[in-house]
């Protein structure tokens, strides 16, 4: 999967762009047919510690699906995008089995109709 990493109105350091592509990497153990993603690094002007964000926008086969962490320390945010990132391929996974347990259903069922107007 290739993973485009941008920051925002700073350098993001060479480590923490590997650490990105590898977490967003383990993201294929779920769902094989990821066609890439987009991570964005941004620095939020608020008083609060937590003020790093990371997005990261996955491109799957008729759909895209997008995550947004924010933390102390943008390891920790993308650790947050990339968790719900694989709940979201979760629910796309058993979205999709049902369609098509359900297609099967109503073919088959289409089948022995026209098998039972044949007789």
């Amino acid at each position: 999967m290739n993973i485009t990493v941008q920051s925002i109105r700073f350098n993001a350091d060479q480590k923490l762009i590997e650490f990105i592509k590898k977490k967003t990497g383990k993201l294929e153990q779920f769902l094989d047919s990821i066609i890439g993603g987009e991570c964005y690094l941004r620095l939020e002007n608020v008083d609060d510690e937590a003020n790093k964000i990371s997005e990261i926008k996955l491109n799957i086969p008729g759909s895209q699906l997008f995550a947004k962490g924010q933390a102390k320390s943008f390891e920790e945010a993308t650790d947050i995008a990339v968790e719900s990132l694989r709940r979201q391929i979760n629910k796309h996974k058993t979205k999709t089995k049902n369609t098509v347990v359900t297609n099967r259903k109503e073919v088959l069922s289409v089948e022995e109709e026209e098998e039972e107007e044949y007789d």
